[in-house]
Formats: structure tokens, C-alpha cells, sequence
């Protein structure tokens, strides 16, 4: 890259430097938390785990305690919102269409997972759900290294913690097999 700096109509910037303009990139992160945040409550608004049919399912002894998903969820959804946002303002033309669409998928499909678990009672069709999400991570994943790999770098932890769910998942379906 190059380095040095050179004047504009606005002050200076550094030369090679990556620019966009600022209300462009701040309606960018915006938009990012925003529908990081709509994904979590229309998930949230499905979970029920103090219901009789949750309370009686056979839980694997590994399973983390029932405060633990919001304590690790909220820093995952905001290193998604804060990655998506960086990818999207460094992604251009095609490369920005589909990480939004792969983005926006795997949000989709982060809140679906909620709605096959607790509100179709299924576990089965919830491994189904987190089954697609982590291929949907990995694409999401793929997307964002090749415009930015530090964002890439902040999406791990959250496709690391999903793995984790469809192995808690695929175990609750295990071992609850007359549950749909």
C-alpha cells in the first residue's frame, strides 16, 4: 500500500488508504446492527425454556447452564454486527451483493433455528436448522476473509459457537428420540 498523504476538498487522507464516505459507512454499521438485532429478538421471542416440554427434556450433562446463552450470546452478535458492517463497507460491486445475501441468510436461518427448536417442539428439526446454519456460517465466513480478514477473523468465535449448538442439538435429539 502506498503511504503518504494528499489534500482533498475536506482535509487530508492517507494515500492507498480505503475511503468511503463517512454517512455511507455509518448507515452501513447501522444497518448491520440493526438486523443483527431484529434476528435476535425474532429468535428470542420463540425460546421458551422454562416451558414443561423444554424442563422434560433429557439434557446431555454438558449442557451450559441456561444464563450462560445470554452471556455468550450478546458479544457474538455484536462481533456479527460490527464484522458484517466492516465487511460490507470494504466489499464492492458483486462481492458486496452476495456477502449482504449471505449475510442476511445466515441471520434468517440464526432466528429460524429458535422457531424449529421451541416452537415446533422439534428437536430434529432443529439440528436440521443449525445443520444449514453452519454451512451457512462457512459460506459467510469465505465471503468476508476475501474482503476482510480481520472481520473474517471476528466471525470465528459466533461459527465456533454454532458448531458447539448443533453438537448440543444433535445430542438433545439423541436422547429424546420420541420427541418429533
Amino acid at each position: 500500500m502506498e503511504s503518504g498523504f494528499a489534500g482533498t476538498r475536506t482535509g487530508v487522507r492517507i494515500i492507498g488508504e480505503r475511503t468511503a464516505p463517512a454517512a455511507g459507512v455509518r448507515r452501513t454499521y447501522a444497518a448491520t446492527a440493526a438486523a443483527v438485532v431484529t434476528t435476535a429478538v425474532a429468535g428470542a421471542r420463540a425460546v421458551d425454556a422454562d416451558s414443561p416440554w423444554y424442563r422434560s427434556l433429557d439434557k446431555p450433562p454438558w449442557q451450559p447452564p441456561s444464563w450462560a446463552f445470554g452471556a455468550v450470546w450478546t458479544p457474538l452478535y455484536a462481533s456479527l454486527a460490527w464484522a458484517g458492517g466492516r465487511g460490507l463497507t470494504r466489499a464492492r460491486g458483486a462481492r458486496r451483493t452476495a456477502l449482504a445475501a449471505s449475510l442476511g441468510a445466515d441471520l434468517v436461518l440464526n432466528a429460524a433455528w429458535n422457531h424449529l427448536f421451541f416452537r415446533r417442539r422439534s428437536p430434529w428439526a432443529g439440528v436440521a436448522g443449525t445443520v444449514l446454519l453452519d454451512v451457512c456460517n462457512v459460506e459467510l465466513l469465505r465471503r468476508t476473509a476475501a474482503v476482510d480478514r480481520r472481520a473474517a477473523g471476528a466471525l470465528v468465535p459466533y461459527a465456533a459457537w454454532c458448531l458447539f449448538a448443533t453438537a448440543l442439538n444433535l445430542s438433545l435429539a439423541r436422547r429424546n428420540p420420541a420427541r418429533r
